[in-house]
């Protein structure tokens, strides 16, 4: 067990950021024992562009950390929907049920939880960096023995810590309206058009939570849906909430995650596409690996158990890209998986880590291929 770091200005571990990811890393610490402080610049509840839609594999994380997001919390949802201008599939979770539930909502029950299990939770602060022992928390030096950065996409914490160096990069632009109207589906739709996706989760029972994403940076916000008469046929006439929200979805690999005293978790230690929608449950599942790691002193077992947590989420970030760069595949993409929904199902249970990606490679990969190649169903 680790060393103990006592006093008012100090903590074992200091994470830097606030939201959903560095509010998992405070609990899974906390829940092995190990004292922290999480220092955020904001007062919750925090909001961010995001799709809002839970999905099973992040709620069980999420009991894991003794968070439980009841059904009259959200609005559930039971798989995912793929749908473009000709085509339409379906597919259920294979491993329970799914819940949309705004990020305000969220934030604040792991507050609450954070809070409960006794973090120590520094709102309206501000952080600087000062040496690999020390930080300066508005204005107070405070001392620890590890750091974390839970400071999203531009984190300061990274750059600070020289953990950097990228493998991979795209980006492409998101923004987020609700919608005052009864959800209509029991699925989260994926609508692709030619100049992206709009995703759409019901959040509660008169309201839905609609994202557009696209790598265009000239989209008029105005008329995006112009381009998804399904989907506007279905707006027609719904009040939009107020408070629209922006942000750039990047998919980001780093070289490594940790050094000696420093990680990063949640989007600072990088990204997979938002498209993919496994951005919470992943830093949930480093969260618990992360605390693992600080308990054992040894973060060089984080750099690789989030290799491997990140390790599905990019590979289908790549396959959902394919589809976004190239129509004519998005098409025949489409038109394949409507031929035989079983496909689908099965992906969606490779997404849900339900199925290993090598073995329905291995075993439907060649048959999808060949559909998509030559165009049939």
């Amino acid at each position: 067990m680790m060393h103990q770091t006592t006093g008012a200005n100090s903590a074992d571990v200091v994470i830097v950021g606030g939201g959903p990811a560095g509010l998992a890393a405070a609990i899974a610490l906390r829940q092995k024992g190990i004292e922290c402080m999480v220092v955020e610049a904001l007062e919750p509840p925090i909001d961010k562009c995001c799709g809002e839609g839970l999905m099973p594999d992040a709620l069980h994380s999420l009991k894991a950390l003794g968070v439980e997001i009841r059904e009259e919390e959200g609005y559930p949802f039971q798989g995912i929907r793929f749908a473009n201008s000709t085509h339409r599939v379906d597919a259920d979770f294979p491993n329970g049920a799914g819940i949309g539930v705004r990020r305000t909502h969220l934030h604040q029950r792991m507050s609450d939880r954070a809070c409960e299990v006794g973090v120590r939770l520094m709102w309206g602060n501000r952080v600087t960096l000062l040496s690999q022992q020390e930080v300066v928390v508005n204005g107070v030096p405070t001392r620890f023995r590890w750091l974390i950065g839970a400071d999203g996409t531009a984190s300061q914490v990274r750059r600070w810590a020289g953990l950097g160096a990228e493998k991979a990069f795209s980006q492409r632009v998101s923004f987020r309206r609700h919608y005052e109207t009864a959800p209509w589906s029991e699925y989260v739709e994926v609508h692709w058009g030619a100049i992206g996706q709009v995703y759409i989760t019901p959040v509660a029972r008169d309201r839905v939570c609609v994202v557009f994403i696209t790598r265009s940076g000239r989209v008029d916000r105005e008329h995006f849906l112009n381009g998804f008469p399904e989907v506007t046929r279905k707006l027609v006439g719904a009040p939009i909430v107020p408070q629209e929200r922006g942000a750039v979805s990047v998919t980001r690999k780093l070289n490594r995650v940790a050094n000696e005293t420093v990680a990063l978790i949640g989007d600072a230690s990088g990204s997979a596409d938002a498209i993919t929608g496994e951005g919470l449950a992943q830093s949930f599942r480093q969260a618990v690996a992360l605390a693992a790691s600080i308990e054992d002193g040894k973060l060089s077992d984080y750099n690789k158990a989030h290799r491997l947590i990140a390790r599905l989420p990019h590979a289908m970030a790549r396959l959902m890209l394919t589809m976004d760069r190239w129509p004519a595949m998005e098409k025949h993409g489409m038109r394949a998986l409507a031929s035989d929904t079983s496909f689908f199902e099965e992906l969606l249970a490779v997404h849900m880590g339900v199925e290993s990606l090598p073995s329905f490679a291995l075993r439907r990969g060649p048959s999808l291929g060949w559909r998509i190649l030559f165009n049939h169903g």
